[in-house]
């Protein structure tokens, strides 16, 4: 009787604690305290164990936990929190700014705080933890092009100026991963074009022949008084999803040692889960992997059998040396060997960049692709993680390869990239864009664009179909900014010379007589053609004051303001965090995603970097 009556109570002491311990979805918002500013990239963990997630680009998070547990909240410059979770299905909460703790992460350690991992979460541990479970400075093998800035040219001895576009937005969310690391960015990985051109401005869709249309807007510099600021913005046509043309995918991934990490091979993974789910039966995915060599682990599957394809992604794991050349050669012969006439035939390349058997140079690499291209399969490239991550390599083969250039740093910047921008990401509907300028020297003393180093072109090769620029795709807007000096002003920026006694020449009627500001002309070829098509587009001298300019405007404005403080530039001026902040704080208009209220909060966290003591930099730095 006993017996039976101990069993009894034990059996109903195990139904109350399982119920009172049953498993829940939570959700919930990740706010700053006080400016109620949306945070993305708070890692949130059910206590003492490894289940956790990160908070989307709203600040928005769900995860699964026991409503006997309790959550935790983390973020880099940011007092932790934490939270019960008993019977609440929806947990709100707001996080305190913490300059004390970001300078102990920072100056003490040299490196971030333990709680600051830059990875994505799942419900299951994704990979073994970084060395350390840190990031280490010391470590640091990344390698960046070297940016020399573009400087004022004078109108009348060089009125045209001359450059390819780019759609890349690699350096912003690689600026970002730094930041959300404690660690100010190095200069050579501000380019800022990529940092303007990371957010979408939504200019007016093109309605005439041509598949990109030109909008522009003058007015005075922020950070230069006196001086004029000139906005070119381009908007590429937006095809609708189910009028794209079927797609021939083949991914390539290195399964390399150096992608054993987190925030690099698993991430991968869930990356291209992501891209799986959007595609159609008529779509076909392929993929290939290298590491010591290359091989094939799927062969070419239609879009709709995604099973099949994720289960491929689930098995892929890393190990052994980087040979990318073999990778990019067997990929392209797949892609070639499916090739979709007057589809999207594309190499999406996902790695550190960290090449080191074989072909692996970035001279060598860009040979292999540049022949490639001819054969109408573009080249997209996804860059992964930290420490040995090689972004001149990266660059150059997204340059190269007819693609884009994509810096994954979480799951969030996946979705970005694959969801939010599918079509642009994917479909290419101008290829080989350029730009040329011409200024009238009678309203323009001299002239300035404000990045682009890398892609800059001679003149002469505006009309010439055999130099490769940058592609658009489907709803891709690109932005390019130019600070002006007006006629008859005085900068330090444009140093005084003697008139030419040899080469005057008198002003012609039109430059004269007009009151044409500068002429914006535009060259690109259709997806599938080699031949070029012109047309061009007048802007008058018509300047407006910057209080009354577009959202758009005047957040580009923040954000190139923004680079030129992170270079450190010779021509940022007045430039200060603080206008930055107010100037994105007043055009954040539409942020359906919260991406430009995302920006206030990292220009934020570099201002607090940017404020150390110089002894703790010091520190840092032994």
């Amino acid at each position: 009787m006993k017996t039976k009556l101990f069993c009894l109570i034990f059996s109903a002491l195990t139904l109350y604690a399982c119920a009172q311990s049953k498993s829940v979805t939570i959700t919930g918002t990740v706010l700053e305290e006080g400016t109620q500013v949306p945070l993305a990239g708070v890692s949130i963990f059910v206590k003492n164990t490894k289940k956790g997630t990160v908070t989307d680009a709203k600040g928005h998070y769900s995860l699964q936990a026991k409503t006997d547990e309790k959550l935790t909240f983390s973020f880099v410059g940011y007092q932790s929190a934490e939270r019960s979770i008993g019977k609440d299905s929806v947990i709100h909460i707001s996080l305190k700014a913490s300059h004390e703790m970001l300078q102990e992460a920072v100056v003490i350690t040299g490196r971030a705080a333990p709680n600051a991992k830059m990875q994505t979460f799942s419900t299951q541990p994704l990979a073994a933890p970084m060395p350390g479970g840190l990031y280490d400075a010391q470590l640091n093998t990344e390698e960046y092009k070297s940016l020399n800035e573009n400087i004022f040219h004078d109108a009348k001895k060089s009125p045209l100026t001359t450059f390819s576009i780019d759609v890349d937005r690699a350096a912003y969310s690689n600026v970002r991963r730094m930041l959300n690391l404690g660690q100010f960015p190095q200069r050579d990985m501000v380019r800022i074009e990529e940092m303007i051109n990371y957010f979408d401005y939504d200019y007016p869709q093109p309605q005439g022949e041509h598949p990109v249309a030109i909008h522009t807007e003058v007015s005075d510099s922020p950070w230069n008084k006196g001086l004029k600021l000139v906005q070119i913005g381009l908007q590429a046509k937006t095809i609708p999803t189910n009028n794209l043309p079927a797609s021939n995918l083949v991914f390539l991934v290195d399964v390399s040692g150096s992608m054993n990490w987190a925030n690099k091979l698993p991430l991968v993974k869930e990356a291209f889960k992501l891209l799986v789910d959007q595609l159609r039966p008529h779509d076909r995915v392929a993929i290939v992997v290298y590491a010591g060599a290359a091989g094939t682990v799927l062969p070419s599957t239609p879009g709709n059998q995604t099973a099949t394809i994720k289960d491929a992604l689930d098995k892929l794991s890393a190990g052994g040396s980087t040979a990318g050349g073999e990778g990019i050669k067997l990929a392209y012969q797949i892609a070639q060997e499916h090739f979709i006439k007057g589809g999207n035939n594309r190499v999406i390349l996902a790695s550190d960049g960290d090449f080191n058997v074989g072909v692996s140079s970035e001279g060598e690499l860009q040979q292999i692709v540049e022949e490639k291209r001819k054969s109408g399969i573009y080249l997209s490239v996804l860059g992964f993680g930290m420490g040995n991550y090689k972004d001149n390599k990266m660059e150059t083969l997204a340059d190269k390869g007819n693609g884009n250039y994509a810096y994954i740093d979480n799951l969030q910047e996946a979705q970005k990239v694959f969801v939010h921008e599918f079509g642009g990401t994917l479909f290419t509907v101008a290829k080989d864009v350029k730009l040329q300028l011409e200024f009238n020297p009678k309203f323009v003393k001299g002239y300035r664009l404000i990045g682009y180093e890398n892609r800059m072109l001679k003149n002469e090769e505006f009309h010439d179909d055999k130099k490769d620029a940058g592609e658009m795709g489907s709803g891709h807007t690109v932005t390019a900014l130019y600070e002006l000096i007006p006629a008859g002003a005085e900068s330090a920026y444009l140093p005084k010379t003697d008139d030419l006694k040899y080469q005057k020449t008198t002003e012609s009627a039109t430059g004269s007589s007009s009151d044409e500001l500068l002429t914006v002309k535009l060259r690109y070829k259709q997806p599938d053609s080699e031949l070029s098509r012109l047309f061009e587009v007048a802007v008058r001298d018509t300047s407006i004051p910057f209080n009354s300019t577009s959202d758009h405007f005047r957040f580009a404005a923040a954000v190139a303001e923004w680079g030129l403080l992170l270079r450190n530039s010779e021509f940022k001026g007045a430039a200060g965090y603080e206008q930055v902040i107010q100037l994105a704080q007043g055009a954040l208009a539409k942020d359906p995603e919260g991406y430009r209220a995302e920006f206030v909060r990292l220009v934020k966290l570099a201002q607090s970097l940017g404020k150390q003591p110089k002894e703790a930099v010091s520190r840092k730095n032994e």
